[in-house]
């Protein structure tokens, strides 16, 4: 399947980062919101859309699914490496990192959401 990831787009501001992974038939947006003068804690929601901007339903009716705990810690470790000095300079694979953030938000989305 491929994708595209868009991180950190126009819209974002300090306290409020937009990051997107674009695929063949819908793309994934994820909001991260930091708290405090110092933005140290963190809420990360996701949400697919198709490509037309429709919000798809999770299997419980909801649209936003909320990053907690173990999830969190996780995407926080790999948001981490994607703004690292080894990242931007490639001293790092890309397309590895890149792959893992991907690989752990399908897995977030397959468990939360009916995809037909």
């Amino acid at each position: 399947m491929n994708y595209k990831l868009q991180l950190r787009t126009p819209d974002s501001t300090p306290n409020l980062v937009f990051n997107t992974i674009f695929f063949d038939a819908f793309k994934v947006n994820i909001v991260e919101r930091y708290f405090g003068r110092v933005p140290k804690s963190c809420e990360v929601l996701f949400k697919i859309r198709t490509l037309d901007d429709v919000l798809v339903q999770r299997k419980d009716g909801n649209t936003r699914v909320k990053i907690k705990n173990a999830d969190l810690d996780t995407y926080m470790r790999l948001v981490k490496v994607l703004g690292s000095y080894e990242y931007r300079n490639h001293l790092i694979n890309r397309n590895e990192a890149e792959q893992d953030l991907v690989h752990f938000i399908l897995r977030l989305v397959i468990m939360n959401y009916d995809l037909h």
